[in-house]
Order: C-alpha cells, then sequence, then structure tokens
C-alpha cells in the first residue's frame, strides 16, 4: 500500500497516510516533478499511461511521485525516475511550491511539490505501467502549445509552466 507523507504549509511531517485516502480527503502531502532535459535544452515529456488513476495519457514533466518517509526529494527522483523512465541521472532540487487540483474521478491532488532538474541525453526504457511514450520538446514549443492545447497536459505540469518557468529553463 503506497503511503504518502502529510504535511503542513512549512513541508514539515505531521503523519502518513494512503495514498488514495490523501487524494480523496485532499489533504495536504509532499511531493515531487522531475525535469530532465538534454544538452539542447529540450525537455523529456512523459505522456502518462493509460491505467493511471488520474490523468492517464496526459503529458506532462519526465516523471512525478511521492516521496517515501526517510528519503530525500533528489533520492525519490532518482528512485522514481529509474522507475518510470528507466534510467538515472544526477538532479537538483530547485524550487517547491503548494498546489491544489480536482480531478474528474473526484480525486484531489493536494501536494507540497518539490520541482527537481536534471540532464540526460540518452532513450529512456519506459515502463508501460507509467508511461505510454516520450518525446522531447524545446520550453518555448511546450509553453506555445500549453496555449493552445491545456487539455493535453496534466494541472501540475500547467502551474509549474506559469509559476516557475525561470526555474526550468536552462
Amino acid at each position: 500500500m503506497d503511503q504518502v507523507i502529510l504535511v503542513n504549509e512549512q513541508d514539515e511531517p505531521i503523519g502518513t497516510m494512503e495514498k488514495i485516502e490523501a487524494h480523496e480527503k485532499a489533504l495536504l502531502h509532499r511531493a515531487f516533478s522531475v525535469f530532465v532535459f538534454n544538452d539542447a535544452g529540450e525537455l523529456m515529456l512523459q505522456q502518462r499511461a493509460a491505467d493511471k488513476y488520474h490523468s492517464p495519457l496526459l503529458w506532462t514533466n519526465t516523471c512525478c511521485s511521492h516521496q517515501k518517509v526517510g528519503e530525500t526529494n533528489v533520492q525519490a527522483g532518482k528512485r522514481r525516475l529509474q522507475e518510470e523512465m528507466g534510467f538515472s541521472t544526477e538532479l537538483k532540487d530547485v524550487c517547491s511550491f503548494i498546489y491544489k487540483a480536482p480531478f474528474d474521478n473526484g480525486l484531489t491532488e493536494h501536494e507540497f511539490d518539490h520541482v527537481l532538474t536534471g540532464v540526460y541525453n540518452d532513450e529512456p526504457n519506459l515502463n508501460p505501467e507509467e508511461a505510454e511514450a516520450y518525446k522531447w520538446m524545446k520550453l518555448e514549443d511546450v509553453k506555445v502549445d500549453i496555449e493552445k492545447n491545456p487539455e493535453i497536459y496534466t494541472a501540475w505540469f500547467i502551474i509549474i509552466f506559469e509559476k516557475f518557468y525561470e526555474f526550468i529553463s536552462q
């Protein structure tokens, strides 16, 4: 059973809870979003797998998930990058923010999200249970596409792009 770390608005842990229950109750919990770039400055986007319990088949950042108890943000990011995208690279913790996004299925993401960035220049080895596809895109092209087609992107990805563009642009 996947547990998430419940936190207050200062990112201080206040307990743990089963992931689905935390999303049903819209409780604030710790999360991370990884943005991996190549040397050409392109971002690796992930299309979420069709069976994901929310936001299936939407495009998003390279990977994202929840930290485990005792895990640093970078350790968690590296773990999930390997599990979802089949590769590892060095990551750095660049910023964090709180967001709340309700989904059509009745669940709500209410996360204290840590944004991590890294560089990688090879092809990923996608886990089909996590990712349907991937593509490399220039940030300017992603920004234009979000304006034209917001419905094909995850809520948190759009928020990060709007509010934290300067942190993720290299």
